[in-house]
């Protein structure tokens, strides 16, 4: 453990992850929003007030416009995108794409956003839409080359465009497949990652019952599935070199000994609502909040008793209970 990460009081983060928007166009299998009623797009964005403050309250030198909800549902994303680039945060967010049409891939490029995350979590349309369920593959493909056009008729670097694949047992093996589309498309990077939580610290009969079941049944963690990852992602490796397409692989093992994590030190994620968690793997405002922005300030709540408490407890060897089937605690993420 760094010691860096037994001070239970740090300074200010640098880095915030904002839910700019809590609603969301898709149903997709392994996210939390499938399990829920619909939001409003209007209803579920956060406020500019509240987002202008934060900017004002924390030191902040990278921002992620990203939590449950599709961004580009969002009708304050340009003002916000705006407001960081004209403080010189770097700025950026994932987004399924969908939404992404010629007209706003100009726009975003134009912008100076540094990032964009796309989802896709297949090399066609039968298993990426069973899992991505309201989306249409070509369309998304079809926006993501758009995108990778736009920036090259402006002569730009940026965005930075990372396609994002959450791995699992019904689409791991078509990696090999993806990475040689993508590489023909103008994506820079892919990332692969694991699902992010167990949900093991939840009533098996509650709210969170659905996707703890989802996740059970399609999690790469363990035995036959872990060896079937393996596989796929020599594929996928060899693929990368082959097309010279960057790639990130998870850890497919690790102990939880905390040395994925260091969230609570140095960033926050932060509810289109105002509530303050640890980080983005949560899923779920009502599993752990740290404080609600309509009651106090950021650094309030950031030096406050709940996070110092989270913090020491997260460097032990008796995490919180939110923290014990997180894949990034697990360092399989």
């Amino acid at each position: 453990m760094p010691a860096s990460l037994l001070v239970e009081d740090p300074p200010l983060p640098d880095h915030l992850q904002l839910e700019i928007t809590s609603a969301c166009n898709l149903r997709c299998t392994m996210c939390l929003v499938r399990y829920r009623p619909p939001v409003n797009k209007l209803a579920g964005a956060m406020r500019p007030e509240l987002f202008h403050r934060l900017l004002d309250e924390v030191p902040v030198r990278r921002l992620t416009l990203q939590g449950l909800g599709e961004p580009l549902l969002s009708p304050y994303l340009p003002e916000m995108i705006a407001a960081a680039v004209g403080r010189d945060i770097r700025v950026g967010f994932n987004s399924n794409a969908t939404l992404l049409t010629e007209r706003r891939a100009g726009e975003l490029v134009a912008s100076g956003l540094d990032w964009l995350h796309v989802s896709l979590d297949g090399a066609g349309p039968e298993v990426y839409e069973a899992i991505r369920e309201g989306a249409r593959f070509d369309t998304v493909v079809a926006n993501l080359a758009g995108l990778a056009r736009a920036k090259e008729r402006a002569g730009s670097a940026t965005p930075w465009i990372r396609v994002v694949f959450v791995a699992m047992r019904d689409n791991v093996g078509e990696l090999p497949a993806l990475i040689r589309l993508l590489a023909g498309i103008g994506v820079n990077e892919l990332r692969v990652q694991n699902l992010s939580h167990s949900f093991d610290d939840t009533d098996p009969a509650g709210r969170y019952e659905e996707i703890r079941e989802f996740t059970a049944s399609q999690a790469l963690w363990s035995g036959a599935d872990r060896d079937a990852a393996r596989v796929a992602f020599a594929g996928a490796a060899r693929a990368a070199r082959e097309t010279g397409l960057l790639l990130r692989l998870p850890h497919l093992g690790g102990e939880p000994d905390n040395g994925g994590c260091t969230w609570p030190w140095d960033a926050a994620y932060i509810t289109s609502a105002g509530v303050v968690q640890p980080c983005c793997m949560v899923m779920g405002d009502d599993r752990v909040s740290l404080g609600s922005l309509t009651e106090s300030g950021f650094p309030e709540i950031w030096h406050g008793a709940p996070y110092r408490e989270f913090r020491r407890r997260l460097a032990s060897a008796d995490p919180p209970d939110v923290c014990r089937g997180c894949s990034l605690y697990h360092r399989t993420f």
